[in-house]
């Protein structure tokens, strides 16, 4: 049976358990990323790009970090309740402690990103709704992380998806992380009838 998007109660996503799993510490796969992706943002001048959006947050705040270093604001555009409760703490609040760490890593990495975790994410709004809701033209850079690849099962809503965060952006604007070529299904994946993002 195929898993859709709407077969899942996002709303109930375990927020504590996910983030304890993979981003209470700083994984080598994380220092990976960060460095690929603040190799891309270093291309662009302090506070270059007007509008960026994270195209289904989720409550990882590395991405929007990255995006700080040349974004003069971030859009964080999510649609489970667990998780945009999770980021507007955050932000009211001030970021976990786990955070540190990564925003060290993405400062050491492109010092154009604010001094402080607290500046950083200054810049982020967050925004609850559904990605594929987003006006075509609404921001100068898209970036996406880690969330093609559990959206959905099927390959034409996949394919939904793709072209969404593909028409979020203005023309002739930028689609992030570059590494982002295509969606197609892979290995295993293709054989399941799951898509993989390569």
């Amino acid at each position: 049976m195929t898993t859709h998007n709407a077969d899942v109660d996002w709303d109930r996503w375990p927020v504590e358990d996910y983030l304890a799993e993979n981003y209470r510490e700083l994984h080598t796969a994380d220092v990976a990323v960060i460095a690929h992706h603040s190799a891309f943002y270093r291309r662009f001048d302090p506070g270059g790009i007007g509008r960026s959006v994270e195209f289904g947050a989720g409550p990882n705040l590395y991405p929007l970090l990255l995006a700080a270093a040349a974004s003069r604001g971030i859009d964080a555009v999510e649609a489970s309740e667990a998780n945009v409760s999770y980021l507007r703490g955050q932000l009211l609040r001030g970021p976990d402690l786990s955070w540190l760490p990564f925003h060290a890593l993405c400062h050491r990495l492109n010092p154009d990103l604010p001094v402080t975790l607290a500046e950083a994410v200054a810049r982020v709004r967050v925004v609850h709704g559904d990605v594929r809701a987003i006006e075509p033209g609404s921001y100068d850079l898209a970036s996406m992380h880690f969330v093609a690849e559990g959206a959905t099962e099927d390959h034409a809503e996949f394919a939904d998806f793709c072209r969404a965060f593909a028409r979020c952006v203005v023309p002739g604007g930028i689609s992030s992380p570059p590494s982002w070529r295509t969606c197609r299904p892979t290995g295993s994946d293709a054989r399941r009838g799951g898509l993989a993002v390569r």
